[in-house]
């Protein structure tokens, strides 16, 4: 069975999302529901859900922690992964292992690595890698 979806809980909304909803539009998702604590978005498939929640600890995300690392999205090709990994400083997300973009994850292996402020990770993997 695929994947159903994936809720990631966020400590605050707002323009928190900014650095999100550039990326989920980057990748082609539509915002699909909105509500006072957060978003969701589907590609018509498993869709992402960014919320707050009052369950919340004070601990920051940390992704090298148990849990979570990093989510990965498969993008068409080359070109748009290029262009995600170009733009992405300038909508909050920092490159990771920009040296050795793109073949951090090995020579057959086409993809680009980012995190944002709040520490989330996300890899953009080309489809015609």
């Amino acid at each position: 069975m695929p994947l159903h979806h994936v809720e990631i809980w966020i400590a605050e909304s707002g323009d928190r999302l900014d650095d999100w909803r550039w990326l989920l539009t980057a990748l082609g998702y539509t915002r699909t529901a909105t509500w006072p604590d957060g978003e969701t978005w589907s590609d018509g498939g498993a869709y992402l859900t960014l919320t707050g929640s009052p369950n919340l600890t004070d601990d920051p995300h940390d992704r090298r922690r148990p849990g979570v690392n990093h989510l990965a999205f498969t993008v068409p090709d080359r070109g748009a992964a290029d262009a995600i990994m170009a733009a992405g400083s300038a909508h909050g997300w920092t490159p990771l292992y920009h040296e050795r973009f793109p073949h951090a994850g090995g020579p057959d292996h086409y993809a680009g690595w980012l995190e944002n402020a709040t520490g989330f990770k996300i890899e953009v993997v080309a489809a015609d890698d």
